[in-house]
Formats: structure tokens, C-alpha cells, sequence
């Protein structure tokens, strides 16, 4: 065996993959450039950083469970919600996520709520926080099977450690007393570590109703937007005015 299958056999042995997969172009360009012994191994070491790295965002992008369209980069300037390219590259600094605040996203269906809070989401996760999305209807089904099944006590004890946590479509639907209690007991154990995104199209004097309990909405509220910024969008829905024909367009 060559001494570099040996070298690359033991890369992958000691699971150095990074340093497996670059290792012929390292030496090819380590014997054109004529490096010393100190280079050449930096840059394998590098090669393993790299790979590593991007590896962890992969692990930390497929637990978050983002929606498939999170990439604000393709962010329609030209969308009419209320909310300019500059706030949205003013929020993808995550200058809020750093400094502990939430952000509450309130508006009609389809002015890009979901969209903003994937979004933003994926930036925390690129930027090594863990972040998670669920919706509503994900959260209160972890909160009620949590005492009953492995999975959701895993997920639910994946969320209290969490850096942020967007919680889609918050109060569309009315919630039951139980579920509203448990959903207040998590939060109010986890908010002063945890940030938020909510997505609503409920004002939060609408809470109460959804709710059936004015005292626990007042509670609840009061932990979220302690520290948050209110962001409200407008207009049509992005969706509609956008909206796919499975038929082609006559002429």
C-alpha cells in the first residue's frame, strides 16, 4: 500500500474525514507550492475545521426543523407587508437574539411571517445558536404527550435548553385549558433564558378569548413581552397575489 492510501486509510480510521477528503489536494498543493512541514499540516487541520463545521450546522439545521423556505436572501424587496430590505438585514444581525430579546410578528395571512421567523431562524442556527421551529399545534402536542412518550419528553427536554425558539401561527386557534396551562408553566420556566419568535395574526387583546382565561393570558403575555420588539406586517397576501396556475397561460 502507497503511503498515501496508509496516510488516508488512517484518516479515516480515526474518523478525520475532513483530512481524508482534502488530503490529495493538500499534498498537491503542498509539493507545487513547496511548503514546509508546519504548513502542510495546517492546512489539513483546516480542512478538518472546515468540514466539521459544516457539518454541525447541517446537525443543528436538521434538528431546528425549519421550513424548506428559510433563506432571506431570497427576500422580495418589492413585497408590500410594511417591512423594508434595511429592517430586514437590521434584524438578520440578530443583534436582538444576542442581547436576550424576542420578537413578535403580527399580521394577516401571507405578509411573510412564517417566512421572516424561518428565516431568521436559519441565521441563528448558521451563527452556532440552537434554535427550534415549531407551530402551535407542534408545541401543544409535545406538551401533552410528554408525560406519555420517549420522543416527546426528548423533544420537549430539546427545547428547554434551547437559544431560541419560534412558535408559528401562537393562539389561531382556541387552546384548551390544560394545554393553556402547560404551554404558560413552559414558558414561564424557560424565558428568561430563551428568546422567541411568535407569529401571530392575533392582537394580544385577542389572547384572552383564544385562551378562555384572561388572568393566564395577562401572565403569559407579560413573560413574552418583557423584553420584545412588535412587528407589524401588512398588506395582501404574498401568496395569492403570487398565486401558481397548474394550467398554462393563455395569450
Amino acid at each position: 500500500m502507497e503511503k498515501k492510501e496508509q496516510i488516508n486509510a488512517f484518516c479515516r480510521q480515526f474518523k478525520i474525514t475532513g483530512m481524508a477528503n482534502s488530503l490529495p489536494e493538500v499534498i498537491a498543493k503542498a509539493e507545487k507550492q513547496r511548503s514546509g512541514f508546519t504548513d502542510f499540516f495546517l492546512e489539513l487541520l483546516r480542512e478538518e475545521s472546515n468540514l466539521r463545521l459544516k457539518n454541525e450546522v447541517a446537525r443543528r439545521r436538521k434538528a431546528a426543523r425549519l421550513p424548506l423556505k428559510n433563506d432571506l436572501g431570497q427576500y422580495d424587496p418589492g413585497a408590500e407587508n410594511g417591512l423594508n430590505l434595511t429592517r430586514i438585514n437590521q434584524l438578520r444581525e440578530l443583534n436582538w437574539l444576542d442581547q436576550g430579546f424576542n420578537l413578535m410578528l403580527m399580521g394577516p395571512s401571507g405578509t411573510g411571517k412564517t417566512f421572516l421567523a424561518s428565516g431568521l431562524g436559519a441565521d441563528a442556527v448558521d451563527r452556532g445558536y440552537k434554535a427550534y421551529f415549531k407551530t402551535m399545534e407542534d408545541l401543544t402536542n409535545i406538551l401533552k404527550l410528554k408525560d406519555m412518550t420517549r420522543s416527546s419528553m426528548a423533544e420537549y427536554k430539546r427545547l428547554q435548553k434551547a437559544d431560541l425558539i419560534i412558535i408559528d401561527d401562537i393562539m389561531l386557534f382556541p387552546v384548551e385549558k390544560s394545554v393553556a396551562v402547560s404551554l404558560f408553566n413552559f414558558i414561564n420556566q424557560i424565558y428568561e433564558r430563551t428568546c422567541f419568535i411568535i407569529t401571530t395574526n392575533k392582537m394580544p387583546a385577542e389572547w384572552a378569548k383564544m385562551l378562555d382565561d384572561e388572568v393566564l393570558a395577562t401572565a403569559l403575555l407579560d413573560r413574552l413581552l418583557f423584553r420584545c420588539d412588535i412587528i407589524n406586517l401588512s398588506g395582501k397576501s404574498y401568496r395569492m397575489k403570487n398565486r401558481k396556475t397548474f394550467f398554462e397561460q393563455e395569450e
